[in-house]
């Protein structure tokens, strides 16, 4: 009876009915599912289908749904590898075209944010949005200075709207995590509340501008990327304003031939910007959707990406770092021997796993992927690979990497729509080599020794005491495990003693049941 209880209020009911209203099912692929579900999509498909085509009904269910589902639109809108033309059109309108905030009068909500008339600081305020998405709208604007801004104004209750859709999701998290035995490998409950986490900071104002004030200052002077200036003075925690610049959204390729793009330039830059952020900077756009990356053509030859909403930024430690750059360098050099060593060094897999059958399944899963053209290599089918193969041994997997997992989605996805001849693992590796040969450099590990400050320096002046000490622990333990050999050999003393008395028991026993049987028959 609990169970049903449970069942009836599971959050997914309001999934079903918003999948019902947009006939999503008719999307669901009949080969290969359960037969009770092809026996359910059987059924619903003779119902009279919908006059709206499939990608507005998907995009129409996402917005129905909340920010947390259109952000995921967002990402399905960058693969049309994975979906149809169609559907990928659609979902691109969750980029910079959800509908914009209802009954909105942006001059009164600048004057009540500014506390003194807009006026007193803009020349003008459009009244028209030029974009909207999920967390925010955008509006162009002029200062008083004459320079030209646009404000970015988070939704009023959007703060509330991704509580609601995540504790959603996370309460299927924690069914699936708490019903599923192999379930625990993925961290789901873990990884929605980081995502949770994510969204909100993505609302706060105040975080976004540091977050582009520190991305504009990596890429000062750089022919890769250019971040708009934020004027700090305008700043709220649901206001944010900065430069407008020009550019060409990344996804309006026709457009960028016809200005001339070296369209095979321009993917290498993206895999140039995106390795440079994550190892040299440890600092990433974490939501390179097309909506945000823009194309400056000033210079078609030499063209350069303009980043916008630096909401969702990424950042590793140094030791996932470090483990990250060593694996992807070994499976570059396709070194799987080492690949699997590094996985046991981590800690990213059990230590009783055999070792030559993990670097069998590596190489099975790995070596189709090299030497061929991004076009015909789908990076999410060999992540999905590469989880089913983890599966046979236990692997967890890392949430602190779903961040960068995801942005390399979106690199990929923005990739082969720009130059799908372009190979992501050969333009990759050199930056990948030289930043691991920089970084095990016997010099940088000196300098690295240098910057630790006094703790290292303490840490080696201790190192009599602590020798010590382990040589005092390593003959308490020395006594300790002399003393449980000897307790185990005592019960294995009375072990054998009790096994030999069950034996003479039973040759007894035995003895007395012939004894018997012979009197019977005499």
């Amino acid at each position: 009876m609990n169970d049903r209880i449970s069942w009836l209020r599971f959050p997914w009911l309001r999934f079903l009915g918003v999948a019902w209203r947009h006939r999503l099912d008719l999307l669901l692929p009949v080969d290969g599912a359960p037969l009770p579900l092809r026996i359910l999509l059987y059924v619903t498909s003779k119902m009279p289908a919908p006059a709206q085509p499939a990608g507005e009904r998907l995009t129409a269910a996402l917005l129905e749904l909340g920010p947390v589902y259109i952000k995921f639109g967002q990402l399905l809108s960058t693969r049309p590898d994975l979906l149809s033309h169609d559907i990928v059109t659609a979902l691109s309108t969750l980029q910079d075209s959800v509908p914009p905030i209802e009954d909105f009068d942006v001059h009164q909500f600048m004057t009540r944010s500014l506390a003194s008339p807009w006026q007193q600081h803009f020349a003008s305020i459009e009244s028209k949005p030029l974009a909207a998405a999920s967390i925010a709208q955008i509006h162009a604007a002029e200062l008083v200075s004459g320079e030209r801004a646009v404000i970015k104004i988070v939704r009023p209750d959007v703060h509330e709207r991704i509580r609601s859709d995540m504790a959603e999701l996370i309460t299927i998290a924690r069914w699936i995590d708490a019903r599923f035995p192999d379930a625990y490998r993925f961290h789901l409950p873990r990884i929605a509340a980081e995502h949770e986490a994510v969204l909100l900071n993505e609302t706060d104002m105040y975080s976004e501008a540091r977050n582009q004030t520190t991305l504009r200052r990596n890429f000062a002077d750089s022919n890769l990327l250019y971040v708009p200036r934020v004027f700090t003075q305008f700043t709220r925690h649901d206001v944010l304003v900065m430069e407008r610049v020009q550019g060409i959204p990344i996804n309006r390729i026709s457009e960028l031939q016809r200005h001339g793009v070296d369209l095979e330039l321009l993917a290498h830059k993206g895999v140039e910007t995106f390795f440079t952020q994550v190892f040299q900077h440890n600092f990433f756009h974490a939501d390179m959707h097309p909506g945000n990356i823009f194309i400056d053509v000033t210079d078609p030859a030499d063209p350069k990406y303009i980043a916008l909403d630096c909401a969702i930024i990424g950042s590793l430690s140094k030791q996932d770092q470090y483990w990250l750059a060593r694996k992807l360098v070994a499976f570059f050099n396709r070194d799987y021997a080492l690949v699997a060593d590094l996985f046991f060094d981590s800690g990213w897999i059990p230590p009783d796993t055999d070792r030559e059958e993990f670097i069998r399944v590596i190489r099975a899963v790995c070596d189709p992927i090299f030497a061929k053209p991004l076009a015909e290599i789908s990076f999410a089918d060999f992540v999905v690979e590469l989880f089913r193969a983890a599966g046979q041994f236990n692997m967890e997997l890392q949430p602190q990497l779903a961040l960068l997992q995801k942005t390399l989605l979106y690199v990929e996805g923005l990739g082969r729509q720009l130059y799908p001849q372009l190979d992501l693992w050969q333009t990759a590796q050199p930056f990948m080599e030289r930043w691991v040969g920089e970084k095990l450099s016997p010099l940088t590990l000196l300098a690295e020794w240098f910057e630790s400050g006094t703790q290292n320096w303490q840490t080696l002046l201790s190192l009599p005491g602590i020798v010590t000490q382990s040589q005092h622990s390593i003959r308490h333990m020395s006594a300790e495990l002399s003393t449980q050999k000897r307790v185990i050999a005592r019960i294995g003393t009375e072990l054998e003693a009790v096994r030999k008395r069950r034996r003479v028991k039973r040759y007894a026993g035995v003895m007395l049941v012939a004894l018997g049987i012979g009197l019977i028959w005499r």
